[in-house]
């Protein structure tokens, strides 16, 4: 990995199913660096699925070493005891990238498909399609769970990288975004 880059973890927390998905920012643009998720049998017991999950992600940010870190948040339901799951493995997850000095950002999941769809409600399918053309991949991962992870981390650089940071003028329309942001163009 380059050393003028940045290395961003995406995490789709799950007690069964935790997608990651890392990224490298540099001069060439985005990549994909890894896309996976971790499973965990549901007959393990809750504890031991979170200190599967604690260890999954201690060994991800070890391997990688990113410079930082997002994960999607619990998406609010009626079952309160999914909730709490989902919160749990959540908080194991960020106590790890706390652990080892990572700064951590929490994004909401209509947060995450409006900023790589444009579109909050955009479905699981969209937001994998739109990031097969940001990031220029073709494989159909086996769960939408790696790729809710990955779009996390593309969400993160995203927030990172508005333009309302970056630019010192307003922009008048989309010619003066595109001048302003070749890299954005693919």
């Amino acid at each position: 990995m380059n050393t003028n880059s940045k290395i961003i973890l995406g995490i789709d927390p799950g007690t069964l199913f935790m997608g990651f998905g890392i990224i490298e920012i540099s001069s060439a643009g985005m990549t994909l660096v890894i896309m996976d998720v971790l499973k965990i049998s549901a007959k393990k017991d809750t504890y031991e699925r979170l200190r599967i999950i604690h260890q999954k992600v201690c060994e991800l940010l070890t391997e990688f070493c990113p410079h930082e870190f997002a994960i999607e948040a619990p998406f609010f339901g009626k079952n309160v005891q999914s909730m709490l799951k989902l919160g749990r493995a959540q908080g194991v997850a960020i106590a790890a990238a706390m652990q080892a000095g990572i700064p951590v950002t929490e994004y909401s999941p209509r947060k995450v498909k409006q900023s790589i769809t444009g579109n909050g409600n955009a479905d699981k399918q969209q937001v994998l399609k739109m990031l097969q053309r940001l990031i220029a991949f073709d494989e159909d991962p086996k769960y939408f769970d790696a790729t809710d992870a990955l779009a996390v981390a593309v969400c993160h650089h995203f927030q990172g990288n508005s333009i309302t940071k970056n630019s010192t003028k307003k922009l008048n329309g989309w010619k003066d975004f595109l001048v302003q942001n070749p890299q954005r163009i693919k």
